[in-house]
């Protein structure tokens, strides 16, 4: 399945969102192994900066880009479709396109990754008057 962010921006919720771009990966799993350094040049690259720098304009500094979920820290550029070394090799395009990217925390990153939402930041719940009561009883 290719995963697009204009499909993406048709689900409206942040769990629709991480539902449709979840893997079902190995934690540990290597992508690159032995050529990581390969990714790694690439993530440094002048094209990689640019595209990275739109796509967090695009999406508002937003986690999947979804209102309220602000992203306090150094956000993640996920690549939809996993980016694998014949990528760098053949230089496939997609891998700078932006409708095949998305802005993410580390932790909404990994979970996608993983396919573990138990991974995902819980939204703050406010605490109210009494809500502790029956806790002592």
């Amino acid at each position: 399945m290719i995963r697009t962010y204009s499909e993406l921006t048709k689900l409206n919720t942040f769990e629709d969102r991480f539902r449709y771009l979840k893997l079902a990966g190995i934690v540990g799993e290597s992508t690159f192994g032995f050529e990581r350094h390969r990714n790694q040049k690439f993530y440094t690259s002048r094209e990689w900066r640019i595209t990275r720098d739109e796509v967090i304009a695009r999406d508002l500094g937003l986690d999947l880009g979804i209102e309220g979920r602000e992203i306090f820290d150094r956000p993640i550029i996920h690549h939809m479709n996993p980016m694998v070394p014949r990528d760098l090799t053949h230089g496939n395009a997609d891998i700078l396109d932006p409708d095949y990217l998305i802005t993410t925390t580390l932790r909404t990153h990994n979970a996608i990754h993983f396919g573990d939402a138990t991974l995902l930041l819980q939204p703050f719940t406010e605490r109210r008057p009494g809500d502790t009561l029956s806790w002592g009883k």
